[in-house]
């Protein structure tokens, strides 16, 4: 039987969009990891009092690049710069289509000077992956898939983070002396029980912290060692059902929707894609409904990624994001939703007449791999929320979102449509009728310190 492809899948569908809205997949998978350590409460107030340990080893994939031509492949296809890039730096690999609009990104990092592993959702990893393999590029790939599709339910490396106010003592315990001095996404080493172990220095809940990396075998050898050393700082563990949240503070949009559905440009990478990979797939959820599936990409600028564009190399989408860079642009802002709004979603399960309004699980409230949501202003579209959950921390529903610039401003109040209609028939959606939930609009991130002194520290 011969390999079907995503453009098989999409030739035998009505649209891109009826096809990722009707998916049976539900949201993004974090295996591995128990649901709750203590409870989702404690897990999310810990990152912003004391420090967590998220557990990072199961649900990324990691693929690994090397060779002489790692930095033009990863030029060609990249929105960033990377002029003076080498080992022991990271960056934010963003990749776009040729009309500039966002494929996928990951964290890349500099193992070597001429060998790199992108880590994250697969989908810039495929788009690497197939021009490596396609192009004219002396460079060999490897990939460690993330454990929901892996075979061997194994990992090449355990990965771990370490966040919080307390994290810094933490980490200058475990080494047994102070750190090494270095700027923000760079990596250097530390010892932990007499190992030497690469860390990035990182902070993905909003706060101070590394990302730490070494040999699966080890794995359990070093979580001990941490937990152990960690009491006295009042370390916890992070479920699966929390680190999902942990976004919602620090302003990470995780789940744009890969712009590679249409275009002939991209059709020999959707006849190269496989018909049961991520971006096949991918359910679509949510408010928003277009018969475009065009509608749905986001470029670079909206996603906050526009201070990664440099137009010191030519790739990939160069000319389309030229022409946009001047704007104007939509913008990414959070949203806190209004409490009593979100109290009626809730009493309307005790409702015995008529429809409910769709569930909101707690902490995370996605029900689709991306998911989309109406924002309105004044019975208008302004723009989309794409990824929501509730923060103990800021005691509030929240939703990340991309918004015209007319409402872009803090303080400004818009309306999201929660719910779909008509209800898709995603496993995840039970029947339901949509609502309105008034939105305060405020910066992203929300948390004052991601969005000023870690970033620049």
């Amino acid at each position: 039987m011969s390999r079907r492809s995503l453009e098989d899948l999409l030739a035998g569908a009505r649209s891109p969009v009826e096809l990722l809205r009707n998916s049976q997949i539900g949201p993004y998978a974090f295996p591995g990891v128990p649901a709750e350590f203590t409870n989702w409460r404690d897990e999310q107030r810990a990152w912003r009092e004391s420090c967590v340990l998220f557990d990072q080893s199961y649900h990324m994939t990691d693929l690994y690049i090397e060779g002489p031509d790692v930095k033009r492949l990863l030029s060609d296809l990249g929105i960033n710069s990377f002029e003076g890039f080498k080992k022991n730096n990271a960056k934010q690999f963003v990749a776009c289509n040729p009309d500039g609009y966002v494929i996928g990104d990951a964290v890349l990092f500099g193992l070597e000077d001429d060998r790199v592993s992108l880590v994250g959702r697969p989908t810039a990893h495929n788009w690497v992956q197939y021009h490596a393999e396609n192009g004219d590029y002396d460079v060999k790939v490897e990939r460690d898939e993330r454990y929901a599709v892996n075979p061997e339910k194994r990992r090449r490396l355990y990965r771990y983070q370490i966040q919080g106010p307390n994290a810094g003592e933490l980490l200058e315990k475990l080494n047994g002396g102070p750190l090494p001095q270095v700027p923000f996404f760079n990596m250097y080493e530390i010892n932990i029980g007499g190992r030497k172990v690469r860390a990035l220095r990182h902070g993905m809940s909003g706060q101070p912290g590394a990302e730490i990396f070494g040999p699966w075998e080890e794995r359990d050898e070093i979580k001990g060692i941490i937990i152990e050393a960690g009491e006295e700082y009042g370390l916890k563990q992070v479920g699966s059902r929390t680190y999902a949240t942990n976004t919602l503070e620090s302003g990470w949009i995780p789940s744009p929707c890969p712009a590679i559905y249409t275009g002939e440009q991209m059709k020999p990478y959707r006849e190269w894609l496989p018909a049961n990979g991520y971006e096949a797939m991918a359910s679509l959820g949510g408010s928003f409904y277009s018969e475009r599936i065009e509608d749905y990409y986001f470029t670079p600028y909206e996603l906050g990624y526009g201070r990664f564009v440099k137009f010191d190399h030519d790739f990939v989408g160069r000319e389309a994001l030229e022409e946009m860079a001047e704007g104007p642009h939509r913008r990414k802002v959070t949203l806190v939703w209004e409490g009593e709004d979100v109290k009626e979603v809730f009493a309307s399960l005790f409702e015995r007449e008529g429809l409910p309004a769709k569930y909101i699980d707690l902490p995370l409230s996605n029900y689709a791999t991306l998911p989309y949501d109406r924002v309105e202003k004044d019975g208008r579209v302004v723009g989309v929320s794409t990824y929501t959950g509730y923060s103990y921390n800021e005691r509030s529903m929240l939703s990340l979102a991309v918004v015209d610039e007319e409402v872009a401003e803090p303080g400004s109040e818009v309306v999201l449509l929660w719910g779909e209609e008509p209800n898709s028939s995603k496993p995840t959606v039970e029947e339901h009728r949509q609502v309105e939930i008034r939105a305060t609009v405020q910066p992203a991130p929300l948390v004052e310190f991601a969005r000023t002194a870690y970033r620049r520290s």
